[in-house]
């Protein structure tokens, strides 16, 4: 039975993985040509898919349309830095104005404060804030704060977590990672990584940690986990850090404020740079205070484009005038009854999938086994993700190849009755498959 079904799924993926390239001459030229010149034809990892990956030409609205001309609607929301969709009218004219005052000016300007202010009153949590170039630079420069702020040097991270392309921790760590001490937590088992704090104690610097494991599949913290970290946290002398890169989108005060747990740092990006290049960290006023310039002994943080006068004033329109606290409750309620919809198709046609994450951020699973940790994704079939991705794309609607989706505000709702309906005709279609 099982060569059978395992037949019946080799050959549905190969038709599939046939049509796709059927239809897409140009991509395959202009993946050719980009091999030439990066390896694999990639400068960004998590874009690339087989048979061979989409090139984009440009996009509006919630829509995106490729080399082969292909239309599709927009649900990967460039993994939740694109929530202003590819065109929001508002950052565009802001960023033109922008431009015709000047950039690389050289000094402070007139944005940064404006938007340090924006980020302030919206994470409670943050007295004090600085900007990066990206969510990975933003916790780069956490890690490091909080090992000068302490005098320690550990960092406590979750097993198969993510932090920035050189904080990566799927199978306990990758050769490039930035070289901290780290030791690894596990992802909603308050007893092994309580125990795990215990041991390093002494000299644990930092516990930084998603309030939704993000890149891992939208898995969320189980109650207590949070809380347990804050409370070790605290009894042991190091900095919880929470990196709301991604799930800031939650609520008005990010996670954090959903969850009213409040960390000692937070870091940011994607999206408050209103779509541009952006990151940010901060906290506490006494931790943040090393980096105060006017005062001796202060501790250095250099970075050109930190204050950049495009992301600046992108930020200020994008948190300032379009993702509002309200705009944000919205999608969130939004994303919940997306996935609760999903999960709904998923049962009514008996498939092996299921959807998880919080709001507007969901993981497409290819399993029914319970998700609770990066781990117990173990025993789903990839396959079937891959031939959900390629129906998708050809029924027009675009996901990331693991499964991910992140809404953006532009995303309509009858653009999610033709996805649910889409979804549906493919499980129909796909019974013998996916069942």
């Amino acid at each position: 039975m099982n060569d059978q079904r395992n037949a019946t799924i080799d050959s549905a993926l190969d038709g599939a993985r046939a049509v796709y390239l059927e239809r897409r001459p140009k991509t395959i030229q202009a993946h050719a040509e980009a091999g030439e010149v990066m390896p694999g034809g990639n400068t960004r990892t998590v874009l690339y898919h087989g048979p061979v990956p989409l090139r984009i030409t440009g996009g509006e609205g919630a829509h995106i349309t490729d080399v082969d001309g292909h239309r599709y609607l927009n649900l990967l929301g460039e993994y939740t830095a694109g929530i202003y969709g590819q065109s929001n009218p508002v950052i565009q004219a802001t960023v033109i104005e922008a431009l015709k005052n000047g950039v690389n000016l050289s000094a402070h300007n007139s944005y940064e404060a404006r938007l340090a202010r924006l980020v302030c009153d919206r994470f409670t949590s943050i007295d004090l804030v600085r900007f990066t170039n990206s969510g990975t630079e933003a916790n780069l420069m956490a890690i490091s704060t909080a090992r000068a702020f302490t005098g320690r040097s550990k960092v406590l991270v979750m097993r198969d977590g993510y932090h920035g392309g050189l904080l990566y921790f799927g199978g306990g760590g990758i050769a490039i990672n930035a070289p901290y001490p780290f030791v690894l937590g596990r992802f909603n088992d308050v007893e092994f990584t309580r125990a795990v704090i215990a041991e390093h104690r002494a000299d644990l610097a930092c516990i930084l940690v998603e309030p939704m494991i993000g890149s891992g599949g939208c898995i969320p913290a189980l109650p207590g986990f949070l809380e347990m970290l804050r409370e070790q946290a605290s009894q042991t002398g190091a900095l919880l850090i929470f990196d709301e890169v991604m799930t800031s989108r939650f609520a008005g005060g990010g996670a954090q404020g959903l969850f009213d747990i409040a960390p000692d740092m937070t870091t940011l990006g994607k999206y408050i740079g209103g779509g541009m290049t952006a990151g940010a960290f901060g906290g506490r006023r006494d931790i943040m205070a090393m980096y105060d310039p006017g005062k001796a002994g202060f501790t250095p943080h250099a970075g050109t484009f930190n204050n950049n006068t495009l992301t600046m004033a992108a930020g200020i329109a994008g948190l300032g005038e379009v993702f509002t606290p309200d705009a944000a409750a919205q999608l969130h309620r939004r994303g919940e009854q997306l996935r609760q919809r999903i999960n709904a198709c998923f049962s009514a046609h008996g498939a092996r999938f299921q959807a998880t994450g919080i709001g507007s951020l969901i993981g497409l699973h290819a399993t029914r086994d319970p998700i609770r940790a990066p781990e117990d994704k173990a025993g789903a079939d990839d396959r079937l993700l891959e031939l959900l991705f390629l129906d998708l794309l050809e029924a027009g609607f675009y996901v990331a190849r693991r499964g991910f989706i992140a809404l953006a505000l532009p995303v309509s709702d009858d653009d999610l009755e033709a996805f649910v309906a889409a979804l549906d005709e493919i499980l129909i279609v796909r019974q013998a498959v996916f069942s």
